[in-house]
């Protein structure tokens, strides 16, 4: 039994399905990672999963686990009892900040930083899943993928040695859930409006998820070459993009960005 469908129990359920184990899902939420990627992309994450033999029971949670020497089965809270030798439980994560204890960073959500990663306390950095960085374009955000790790621990690495640049990276990551590949961009906890570049029922496309003026926030991309990476000017730049434009996959996103001009000397 898998608990909670978000990426690491989407990948955990991906790869026991992958050597065969019989894999049943509960998730609170009504679809596969409904949080990071709303209810139209989940579902189609979700059809994947179910085509390659998942259990799966939506809205609804764990109210014990019941076994007498081990782990036998799993009853929810809906009263559904389902039989379990393994339990993976993935609900999310909590920094650990104890190691600022007393210096006023061990905050509960991160360890907050600056543009450049510098924390209050002179000399401190934080980077990688513990980092709560103040994004230049998406505001106090805090990452827990790979990359995003790796950046910031160069970014640091630089800033201490003088550089005062802003970290301002766009926050791209993946997962590989059976022969599929999901890629994202940036930061959109909510958006008014999904163009789409592909087709979600054909389960190929990059999705672009965008605010209220028409700007791209986040990419999100199933099976779609280069398109999300392709993005991450778009993003950064903060302007208004035409829709037609971002659907139509001959469409270089690059050359959606704005150029600077070139003043004429003299």
């Amino acid at each position: 039994v898998c608990v909670g469908m978000g990426f690491i129990g989407a990948e955990v359920a991906a790869s026991l399905r992958t050597i065969g184990r019989d894999v049943t899902v509960i998730e609170i939420f009504e679809t596969t990672l409904y949080r990071i990627l709303g209810p139209e992309i989940g579902r189609v994450l979700e059809g994947i999963h179910r085509d390659h033999g998942v259990t799966m029971h939506f809205s609804d949670s764990v109210a014990r686990f019941e076994g007498d020497d081990r782990l036998e089965r799993v009853v929810t809270e809906s009263g559904k009892e389902m039989d379990a030798d393994v339990a993976v439980i993935g609900v999310g994560t909590e920094p650990a900040v104890e190691i600022m204890a007393g210096t006023g960073l061990d905050q509960g959500g991160g360890i907050p930083v600056g543009p450049g990663l510098q924390t209050t306390v002179p000399g401190v950095f934080a980077a990688g899943d513990v980092a709560l960085h103040d994004h230049p374009v998406f505001g106090p955000i805090r990452v827990e993928h790979y990359d995003n790790a790796v950046k910031m621990g160069e970014h640091v690495a630089h800033a201490m040695l003088g550089s005062s640049e802003a970290f301002n990276d766009p926050h791209w990551f993946w997962s590989d859930q059976y022969d599929s590949k999901i890629e994202m961009a940036g930061y959109a906890p909510t958006w008014d409006k999904m163009v789409v570049r592909g087709s979600l029922e054909e389960r190929s496309f990059c999705a672009f998820l965008l605010d209220a003026g028409g700007v791209v926030r986040s990419t999100v991309s199933l099976d779609w070459k280069r398109d999300v990476r392709r993005s991450f000017g778009l993003i950064s730049s903060q302007v208004a993009a035409d829709p037609e434009a971002l659907a139509d996959p001959d469409v270089d996103l690059r050359k959606l960005v704005p150029q600077p001009k070139n003043e004429e000397a003299g």
